[in-house]
């Protein structure tokens, strides 16, 4: 079997092995609307620049409309024999109105035809995981609104530290996700510059216009050395590596709930729906979905580590091995999608268990760096108001008490600049209270920040 594509110099046929072993129609077959958009926007400058004529520029586009049809109701009769979605797309063309087909490719070439459509594809991805990261944000901030005075045990070393309110909690969720946005954002950016017309790693010597199809198809303007632009993939990387973050951040969160739902925390309440039971075991309630985005993490990390190995060796300029680039960038793509699209209702589902939250928050002395700062602003040095409060704690772990459980008589023992009003500093709840600052945890600082939060994510609502 002969490629008519490229096999004009050879005398061989393709061995049937190595046809089925090189194509990749199998995975890229996805980019047939992006080729269909890339190729018209092509035809068209083509016919600008004189190289077609107007009349075959509208036949050809015609043509190319039908195929996208035929593709989208499972019609078009897709073919390894033609190795990729490409050239099938461009034999489909062909048998719909004969050789004049044959002249889209002027002016162009495979490399630089996939890269230009892989960056359109990862672009309107990107413009749907900004969204979905938008949508986690904002039910997170409703969440921090609904909790923001409720009392939830902040923990460091996996230890209690301090009392935080559960709002505040959900809003360090909302910033690992803002992040991320931030991130989508900073690689559509880079992605965004158009290769077409670099042509095999070259260019081309025909007269086009680069930047009409460039402006046509959205891009911000056109990449400027056609060698860097036919064998870079450092975008692929730069969103595998985003998808990498979004999913380690997924993957802390879904811990969070895994922890806290055990009944040995029993912090919070996960919907039934996102649970499920025991085979053998009629009581067990399992947080499966966030077990599963914990679990999912290693595989989108997989294909970020894939492509970094993957193009590590690659001599300028293009080479097959980049067709690898596709398969490892769309696994981590749909499984971070997934994620994504799970995320918002598990978390607006979730109840607090408000007791227990109160009950731990109050709890192994939480308030101790608040008694500690007590007695600084009464004039101790801190250190030393730290070792004093150390002994405090030391003396009600020997005696099986909490902090509040000491009367004032005892705790004068410790220092005479302790008064009656030591109560009020050991209280989670004024505690909270006191951190009004950007970023703290008091209730008010919750609900401010949740409110510009939902108001910064309306004003992108609007934008639309």
């Amino acid at each position: 079997m002969k490629n008519v594509t490229w096999s004009s110099r050879f005398t061989k046929q393709i061995d049937l092995e190595v046809l089925d072993f090189s194509q990749s129609l199998s995975i890229d077959i996805v980019l047939y609307e992006v080729d269909i958009r890339v190729t018209i926007a092509h035809v068209q400058m083509l016919s600008v620049c004189g190289h077609i004529k107007t009349s075959e520029a509208k036949t050809i586009i015609k043509g190319l409309k039908s195929v996208k049809k035929l593709a989208e109701s499972d019609k078009l009769p897709w073919s390894i024999e033609y190795e990729d979605v490409h050239m099938n797309i461009e034999n489909a063309l062909v048998a719909l109105i004969g050789d004049l087909g044959k002249k889209i490719h002027l002016g162009r070439s495979r490399n630089d035809l996939v890269t230009t459509d892989l960056r359109l594809y990862l672009r309107d991805f990107i413009d749907l995981y900004v969204d979905k990261i938008r949508e986690t944000q904002n039910v997170l901030a409703i969440m921090a609104k609904k909790y923001a005075s409720d009392l939830f045990p902040g923990f460091t070393h996996m230890q209690v530290a301090q009392p935080v309110t559960f709002g505040h909690h959900l809003l360090a969720w909302n910033e690992m996700l803002f992040r991320d946005e931030k991130r989508l954002l900073n690689t559509r950016n880079i992605l965004n510059e158009m290769p077409l017309g670099s042509a095999a790693l070259s260019g081309t010597s025909l007269k086009i216009d680069r930047k009409m199809v460039a402006k046509e198809l959205g891009f911000k303007g056109i990449t400027t050395n056609s060698m860097d632009a036919v064998s870079d993939r450092d975008y692929v990387c730069d969103f595998a590596y985003t998808n990498s973050m979004i999913m380690m951040h997924l993957s802390r969160i879904s811990e969070e709930l895994v922890l806290w739902m055990n009944p040995q925390f029993g912090l919070v309440e996960l919907d039934e729906s996102f649970c499920t039971g025991s085979s053998i075991m009629p009581q067990k309630k399992n947080p499966d979905v966030p077990e599963l985005i914990r679990g999912k993490a290693g595989s989108v990390y997989g294909s970020l580590i894939g492509l970094l190995t993957l193009m590590k060796g690659l001599p300028l300029t293009y080479n097959r091995d980049m067709q690898e680039d596709k398969t490892l960038i769309l696994e981590s793509i749909d499984i971070t999608m997934s994620c994504l699209s799970l995320l918002p209702r598990l978390i607006s589902t979730m109840k607090l268990n408000k007791a227990k939250g109160k009950e731990v928050a109050a709890s192994f002395f939480s308030t101790a760096t608040d008694l500690a700062e007590y007695l600084s602003k009464k004039g101790m040095p801190f250190r030393l108001s730290h070792h004093v409060v150390g002994d405090i704690v030391k003396y009600c772990e020997k005696n099986n008490l909490e902090l509040t459980d000491l009367s004032i008589d005892q705790l004068k023992n410790f220092s005479p600049l302790i008064s009656k009003d030591i109560y009020k500093a050991l209280d989670p709840m004024i505690c909270i209270k006191s951190r009004t600052g950007i970023g703290e945890t008091s209730p008010s600082s919750v609900t401010k920040q949740a409110n510009a939060i939902l108001a910064r994510l309306k004003k992108h609502e609007s934008v639309k």
